[in-house]
This record gives C-alpha cells, sequence and structure tokens, in this order.
C-alpha cells in the first residue's frame, strides 16, 4: 500500500526525477507551451504553478529566492526574472490555475500518451489575436 507517498516515480531515481521536473519547468517558461508525455505533465503541473504563486509575492526577494531554491542548472536566474516580471503579474487577479494540460494523439513508437502543457492566460490571449486577424482578413 502507498499511503502517504505522494508523487509519481516515472522510472527514475529521485535525483533524475527532480532534475527533469525542473528542466520541463525552465522549458516551459521559456518556451511557453511543451509538448511532452501525460505523467510527466501531471507531475509538472502542481511544481510550476507553485513556481508562479511564488512570482506573485509581494516581496519580490523571498518570492525570487523561493524560485531560485527549486530551479536547478545555470539558466534558474533566467527562469526567474521571467517568472517575476512577464509570467507571474499577468495572474495577480487569478487565485490559481496557471496551466493546462492539452492530450493529443499517442506517440507512434511506443504508443505513450502525449499532451501540450501551456500557461492558460497566454494561450488564450494569443486565440484572441488570432481570430482578430481572420476577422480584419474578412473584412
Amino acid at each position: 500500500m502507498r499511503h502517504l507517498k505522494k508523487g509519481r516515480k516515472l522510472n527514475r531515481t529521485s535525483t533524475h526525477r527532480s532534475a527533469m521536473i525542473s528542466n520541463l519547468a525552465s522549458s516551459l517558461v521559456f518556451h511557453k507551451r511543451i509538448r511532452t508525455t501525460l505523467p510527466k505533465a501531471k507531475t509538472l503541473k502542481p511544481f510550476i504553478e507553485r513556481l508562479v504563486t511564488y512570482s506573485k509575492y509581494n516581496d519580490k526577494l523571498h518570492g525570487r529566492r523561493l524560485i531560485l531554491s527549486k530551479i536547478l542548472g545555470s539558466n534558474r536566474k533566467k527562469v526567474a526574472d521571467l517568472l517575476m516580471h512577464e509570467i507571474g503579474p499577468q495572474y495577480n487577479s487569478r487565485g490559481g490555475g496557471y496551466t493546462r494540460i492539452i492530450k493529443l494523439e499517442n506517440r507512434k513508437n511506443d504508443n505513450a500518451e502525449m499532451c501540450f502543457v501551456e500557461f492558460v492566460k497566454l494561450a488564450s490571449k494569443e486565440k484572441e489575436n488570432n481570430a482578430d486577424k481572420k476577422e480584419e482578413n474578412t473584412k
């Protein structure tokens, strides 16, 4: 029985798993949308939402230090800057649910369930811009 054993193992060691989640979060912050497997996406979602919540803190130094403690690698300062200055301020009025998971077809090689992970508000703005462009073209 797995009582009080939270999280997915993803068939990796604990250090590999933490590095992988950190790298996925960095990629999501840089690219705003990534394609990955469904179990990885479900593991990434609470991790990245916690980072966005940290970026919304009133005391910006404390939030930045919390983000830097969770993100590994050489580009962690860039990730913290993007979260603090671009992504975090967009969600000040939102209480949670900053990301969405969109399921795709299974991968052909091993039939793994694939999906997109993206930020919610950023994607809706892009769709609105595309809709506005389509309306202008039809006129």
